[in-house]
């Protein structure tokens, strides 16, 4: 079964929307991130793009409450202080899937799914009800259902990806926070999950926020992008009003052309190096 398949016998999370404002976050007394905000809305996938060093992932752990910020006022479902809610409270409502995640050793596949099922097990484990239907579910959605007896120190780096995954989506939350996903996955599954985060928005009303390297990705799939350079938030808007090459230039200190793919009707981008550039005077030499 291929990612974005759906099982129907789990309870399915409602979505939430959460907001962040006057967001400052500090390393070492520095600001890398200076009174950003960013909302995220039910049914809708906001990517997070810009360069290395910008802030994205810095701002999507402070959403999720991971990172410690200077100032920060977080909003959950118009009016529950998100900072005000429990870690299992929160972690009912608001999933986030990391970078750089360890390979445990020792672990199956299911073990690691499991995991996202911490917040509604009392302190000493207890009952889960709904638990291992949730599990299923998200080894289905993910396609990783025929690995789940195999030992997670088995896995392919994109495999593994897609489990740690599975444990975000069995946490059933309606925020889902995605630090760049796509990486290690091949391209057949760089889709799939493109896709499956539509299916969450779309058809279970999940609030999805996305860090994105590629463009394209994110135009592709996102109703909302926020564009981060220097630790700000430059633009934030549809796909369109944001990628475009005036901003993306200025962002990435590099040219970057856009235009619109004939077939699909969907922004793309290109950034122009010095090859680039000489094949383009190349190519206008009589």
């Amino acid at each position: 079964m291929s990612v974005g398949e759906h099982a129907a016998d789990a309870p399915r999370p409602r979505g939430h929307g959460l907001a962040a404002e006057g967001v400052t976050v500090a390393y070492d007394d520095v600001d890398v991130v200076h009174e950003a905000a960013l909302t995220l809305r039910p049914g809708r996938v906001t990517a997070l793009v810009g360069p290395n060093g910008s802030g994205k992932s810095t701002l999507l752990r402070t959403l999720a409450r991971l990172q410690r910020a200077r100032s920060c006022t977080l909003t959950l479902d118009g009016e529950t202080d998100g900072l005000a809610l429990t870690s299992r409270e929160f972690a009912r409502r608001v999933a986030l899937l990391t970078q750089g995640r360890p390979t445990p050793s020792g672990l199956t596949v299911r073990d690691l799914v499991e995991f996202g099922r911490y917040p509604y097990r009392g302190r000493w484990g207890g009952q889960d009800p709904d638990g291992s239907a949730a599990v299923d579910r998200a080894l289905r959605m993910t396609g990783v259902e025929d690995l789940a007896r195999r030992g997670a120190e088995h896995l392919s780096g994109g495999q593994l990806q897609r489990v740690w995954l599975a444990s975000c989506l069995a946490q059933q939350t309606g925020v889902l926070l995605l630090d760049e996903p796509t990486t290690y996955l091949d391209l057949r599954y760089q889709v799939e999950l493109l896709d499956l985060i539509r299916d969450l928005a779309d058809d279970h009303a999940i609030s999805v926020g996305v860090v994105l390297h590629d463009l394209d990705q994110a135009a592709a799939v996102a109703d909302r992008i926020a564009l981060l350079h220097a630790g700000r938030v430059t633009a934030e808007g549809v796909p369109a009003d944001v990628l475009t090459p005036q901003r993306l230039t200025e962002a990435y200190g590099i040219r970057v052309d856009v235009d619109t793919d004939p077939l699909t009707g969907r922004l793309r981008t290109r950034a122009v190096g010095r090859h680039h550039m000489r094949s383009e005077r190349l190519s206008t030499i009589p």
